[in-house]
């Protein structure tokens, strides 16, 4: 017991100083972020590349951090420093005002924060309703407004359009629509849901690279509800404005990309299932008036699993494998390091212990990512910490109740034997107890150390990286093996956790 808890204190200590290292490497890189969408990432890929070729800077990317709300506010705390934003978002959702304001009154709204609203990118990309045409011509629904007579209808729409005040809940009072019902849907999911008739409409962004498809149509927003969404850059001012060259090459930016080379772009990703960099390496080299649409082209089965295989490990498989890694073993060694002194005070004082243990539970029942965006809230950060405490949260209450488990499993013979002979409570504790409920704790520990690398990869969505970036950037393109490539490594990690905790809980024969 005494050597498995050593090598996880000289782990965890080492572990903390390569955050530490990290976070100061990583002080003085400039960070692009995008939402959870395609046209996002190909934007901030668009972005990062162009800083990197013109202006020489070295650039993060945190892709697919998750709604508007939470890389906004990473924005305002400084974690990132720019990202592309669309202007009806701008001024209705996050700003709460008009969208007929001009550019200065917005940045005027903007300026207490430090932050600045400019160069527009060239396109638009409003929100639109979609459906199958067949079912379009069918029941004569071509307008919004036509949606009122078919109160059956079954909607899937995206969780952000939802809970947006210029999304569903805007829109259904503009054109009374509150008799139709919908469903929350992923946006990646959406077209797969609506060409197997799972759903009937759908929201969707002008620029969506399967709109190119005859097969869909766009319902004619009859009543003008929808605000301009002019694609544009949001910006920290003190990260932009002191550097020439960020100026120069945000403002070659501007007014660089129509509505179809946005669809193109989007099309590569979605579509021919490309990687969001090599389409901009594509674009940058050839430009996207060079880029065709087309169907992905028959292979036999032992070229498409040997190109898979080698596609899990990109370029960015070590950075994502470190991660996830450091991820994982951190809120691991910590969960362990509280969870079994706690579980032993539960144990010792069954009252006060108590409530602690029904507090853990309670947050167990917290969805991981409510809890994730409200622990960006509580510690001003977006990455590695918010997923970390989420994950030591999540990972205490089986460690927790493995120990008191445990414990209350000895023998009561052998309590009293042991205090016969004079051991007081520390001394039995840690010389009998504590060494006989091993088997009890390192069970809980394995159950803690699946549920933690399985959990981990929610971390994507707050930019905290790991296997579930791929799999976050999978979804939203609707990308089923790039989502593969993510998934896979993610449950080769958790079976192989599960093994280094079993081997570390067998007896030492030489004991």
């Amino acid at each position: 017991m005494k050597n498995s808890l050593l090598h996880f204190l000289c782990t965890y200590i080492f572990l903390c100083l390569l955050v530490f290292i990290s976070s100061k490497a990583n002080a003085h890189e400039f960070t692009v972020a995008s939402k959870r969408f395609t046209e996002s990432y190909v934007l901030t890929e668009l972005i990062a590349s162009q800083l990197e070729d013109h202006a020489q800077m070295v650039v993060v990317r945190k892709q697919g951090m998750g709604s508007t709300g939470i890389v906004f506010n990473a924005l305002r705390e400084g974690e990132i420093d720019i990202y592309p934003e669309y202007w009806g978002t701008l001024t209705q959702e996050i700003l709460k005002t008009k969208s007929n304001l001009s550019l200065q009154q917005v940045n005027a709204q903007l300026l207490p924060m430090g932050l600045k609203a400019g160069y527009f990118l060239g396109f638009n990309n409003t929100y639109a309703l979609v459906i199958k045409k067949t079912l379009a011509d069918e029941l004569k629904i071509h307008l919004i407004s036509d949606l009122r007579n078919h109160p059956n209808l079954r909607l899937g729409l995206s969780q952000e359009f939802l809970a947006r005040s210029d999304g569903w809940r805007g829109l259904s009072k503009a054109y009374s629509l509150s008799a139709l019902t919908p469903t929350g849907l992923d946006h990646g999911l959406g077209y797969a849901a609506l060409d197997h008739s799972q759903i009937d409409i759908m929201d969707a962004y002008s620029t969506d690279p399967r709109l190119v498809d005859a097969g869909y149509e766009l319902l004619k927003d009859d009543e003008a509800y929808f605000a301009p969404y002019k694609a544009l850059l949001l910006y920290r001012i003190e990260s932009v404005e002191k550097y020439p060259k960020i100026l120069e090459t945000l403002q070659s930016l501007e007014s660089s990309l129509s509505e179809q080379a946005m669809q193109l772009l989007n099309s590569k990703v979605e579509i021919e299932r490309k990687n969001p960099a090599d389409v901009i390496k594509e674009y940058l080299h050839k430009g996207a008036g060079q880029s065709q649409t087309g169907k992905l082209k028959s292979a036999d089965f032992d070229a498409i699993l040997s190109k898979f295989v080698s596609s899990i490990f990109e370029y960015d498989f070590l950075l994502i494998t470190y991660q996830h890694t450091l991820l994982v073993f951190a809120s691991l060694i910590t969960a362990v390091l509280f969870g079994i002194p706690l579980g032993v005070w539960v144990y010792a004082k069954p009252q006060s212990g108590g409530y602690v243990l029904t507090l853990i539970s309670i947050i167990q029942t917290i969805p991981a990512l409510a809890l994730l965006s409200f622990l960006i809230l509580l510690v001003h950060s977006i990455g590695f910490w918010p997923a970390f405490i989420a994950l030591l949260l999540y990972a205490l209450l089986p460690i927790i109740e493995a120990t008191y488990s445990g414990l209350q499993l000895v023998d009561p013979a052998v309590k009293e034997a042991s205090k016969a002979l004079g051991a007081g409570f520390w001394i039995q504790l840690l010389k009998i107890e504590l060494p006989l409920c091993r088997p009890s704790i390192f069970s809980g520990v394995q159950v803690a150390a699946v549920w933690t690398t399985g959990t981990a990869t929610i971390a994507a969505f707050v930019g905290a990286g790991g296997y579930g970036e791929r799999i976050a950037q999978g979804l939203s393109t609707n990308n089923t093996e790039l989502m593969l490539e993510g998934a896979i490594p993610a449950a080769i990690f958790s079976l192989g956790m599960r093994y280094l905790i079993s081997q570390m809980n067998k007896p030492n024969p030489y004991a």
